[in-house]
This record gives C-alpha cells, structure tokens and sequence, in this order.
C-alpha cells in the first residue's frame, strides 16, 4: 500500500551528519540491478559487530520516502546500528514486494534479494548476523512477515506498521525458530483494513497465528497508553503476549482510531497517532532478541545473559545475571523521564516499583534497554 507522499522539496533538506554514511548503492540479483540506501551512523566505527535493520517501504513508494517517513536514524546515531532501505521492483509499473495477495503474477524473488542484500552489506561492514532485523510499511510491513516466515535462519525479529499477512504467506508459513513479532495497526485503517480482506488476514489472526507458534501465553497484558496527543483523534493500547518459547513476546500496538500512517512521524498526515513514536517502539522491541531469543549484554570479553522477571509486575523486578562487573541502571517513564537509578554490584538485584504507577518503563541496564511493564 502507498504511503503518504512526500513533498519534494524535503529531498533538498541534508541527510549526511558530520560523520554519518548515507549511501545509495546497488546489488545484481537475478540479473537484476536492484536498489537501497544503507545509513551508516557516526558512532559506528567498525571495531565490534553491530544490528541492522532493514526497512521496507510501502506499495508505490521508494527507498527514499521510507528512510524519512519510516525514520530510524535519530535513533541509530545513539544505538549504533545499522539501517538499510531496500528498494522494490516494479510490477505494472508500480514498485512492490512480492508477497502474494495483490502482487499475484509477479516473478519478483525479494526474499533471496534480501538474503543477498545481507550479505553484500555484512561483506564491507561488521555486521552482528544474530541481530538482523526486518520491519516496514503497509506492503513493507506484509514483506516483513513474509521474511519472518520464509527466511527466519536470518531474521532475529520483526516489526510491521499497517502490514499484515497475506493468505499465501499464512497459510505457507515455514518458520525455524521462535519468533519475536511486533504488530502496529490502526483500527480505522482505510488500506489495510484491521478486520481483514480477501487479500490481507485479520491483524488479530495474525497475531494470534504468532502467539500459537511461539507458545506465548494467550491472555495478553493490556495497558492502555497515555493519551500524550488529545488533538490526533486517536490512543493506544498495547497488547503483550508473554513467555514464548526462548522469552519471546508477541506484542501489538493497537492504536484506536488511527488510520494507514506510520505513528509519531514527521510528515504527519490525517489519522497519524502521536502517543507512541512507532520506530523508537520497533528499536526498543528489536534491541531484546537475537535471533536465539533474548538477547544477552555483551561486556569487555564477556557475554552476559541478562533475565528480568518477573515482567509484568505489580511489586518488584529482579535483574540476574552472571559475574558481573558493576553495571548502573536506570528506570525511565514511557515521557522519558528517570524515576530511578542505581548500581548493580551482585549477580541478582531486587528493583522495587511497588510506588510507581501502572504503565509503561524502560530499564537501562549497561548499553541495553528493556521494556517492563508496571501493572496494578
């Protein structure tokens, strides 16, 4: 589906850095030349592997117009990870991901373009290939479902914004490992509908196909987000379905009343939410799991395995991990502000949260944050 378009004059605003990489190359893949833009954050420097998230555009848009509409750079200039922007091919003169449904009749391979893609950007970089991720809008957001069912020896984790599944990559899916799944939809969506269409699954029995296959539990956690934008006609409500096979979670962003936009975007557009930042959401998500589940902190030599449980809580959390050199952490409230801090100076440390509202909060734990839910 096509995004919002992109006035032409946000081209000419710059979008290198002092030191940041924004880098259009091209890759032959099936006697093919086909496009993308990787960016390439100043913090990177090439000394120690790092993620990369490829981000898939809509139906009729570009490489271009997803890097600013979809953008992941702010947060890449902190987190140090690396964006690529995959460009489609055409199909009746409209560029597509071939996954099914309304791209029936394209010959379009974007999943072995993707794994080529992989590996031509982890040739010339330090690619951490456990922490590669997929995430996109609308048609950008199908491919990442596509890619989580049919090239998950690759994929750590996904994300889809106003995507879905299609019927043919449903009903064909052939995952090979608990997968982390994040769905952010409006329900007032005019595109991809939230009900379903002949074309595109139900949002709900695609996140109930996940929480099946990952062995999560089926009750989910509801927390209803604050209502930061009382103008953007629309709240959140986010779905936590916990403790799937090697802790991953299924979780979704149902955002009440919203329509076929990528929340907290710059562009703006009728229908877009503004409570939740949608790509601070996916970094946030992504930043837990390796493609073996959680993720662990790596630390001068040593890989720490860190667990946080229990998550939900209505009292207290307790961080554990192995041999640790002292750590600080720090709590922060989904306004981003810090409600707590200190040092972890043992293997395990009691968080107490018992005085804090019910909502959403992020521990920083070492150069890793994890989302905890405070519930009554």
């Amino acid at each position: 589906m096509k995004t919002l378009a992109i006035i032409v004059s946000l081209f000419c605003f710059p979008i290198i850095g002092f030191s940041q990489q924004t880098i259009y190359g091209s890759i032959t893949h099936d006697g093919m030349e086909r496009e993308y833009i990787l960016y390439v954050p100043a913090v990177y420097n090439g000394t120690e592997p790092v993620p990369m998230i490829l981000n898939y555009h809509g139906y009729g848009s570009n490489a271009e117009e997803q890097m600013i509409y979809g953008d992941f750079r702010p947060t890449a200039d902190t987190a140090g990870f690396l964006v690529i922007h995959p460009q489609g091919s055409l199909h009746f003169g409209i560029t597509h991901w071939n996954v099914g449904g309304w791209t029936i009749g394209s010959t379009t391979d974007d999943v072995g373009f993707t794994s080529a893609l992989i590996d031509s950007i982890a040739a010339e970089y330090n690619v951490d290939l456990n922490r590669v991720y997929a995430t996109g809008m609308s048609n950008g957001g199908f491919m990442s479902f596509l890619l989580a069912c049919q090239l998950s020896d690759r994929i750590a984790a996904i994300a889809s914004v106003t995507g879905s599944m299609t019927p043919e990559t449903y009903n064909e899916c052939s995952c090979q490992h608990p997968q982390p799944i994040l769905q952010i939809h409006g329900t007032d969506d005019s595109v991809v509908p939230y009900t379903g269409a002949l074309w595109s699954k139900p949002v709900e029995d695609v996140i109930l196909y996940w929480v099946d296959y990952n062995h999560c539990i089926p009750t989910p956690v509801v927390t209803s987000l604050p209502d930061l934008d009382p103008n953007d006609g629309s709240t959140v409500d986010l779905y936590v379905y916990n403790e799937g096979d090697n802790d991953v979670s299924v979780e979704h962003y149902k955002v009440i009343g919203g329509d076929h936009t990528w929340p907290g975007n710059a562009i703006g557009g009728p229908g877009t939410n503004y409570d939740i930042n949608a790509s601070v959401e996916i970094w946030n998500f992504f930043s837990r799991y390796d493609i073996n589940g959680t993720v662990g902190i790596e630390q001068t030599s040593n890989h720490l395995l860190i667990s946080i449980y229990p998550n939900p809580t209505n009292s207290k959390i307790t961080v554990e991990f192995q041999n640790p050199d002292p750590l600080g952490y720090e709590l922060i409230s989904i306004l981003g502000r810090s409600v707590l801090q200190g040092m972890i100076t043992s293997d395990r440390r009691e968080i107490d949260l018992s005085r804090l509202s019910p909502d959403i909060y992020f521990l920083k734990v070492g150069n890793n944050t994890f989302k905890v839910l405070k519930i009554e």
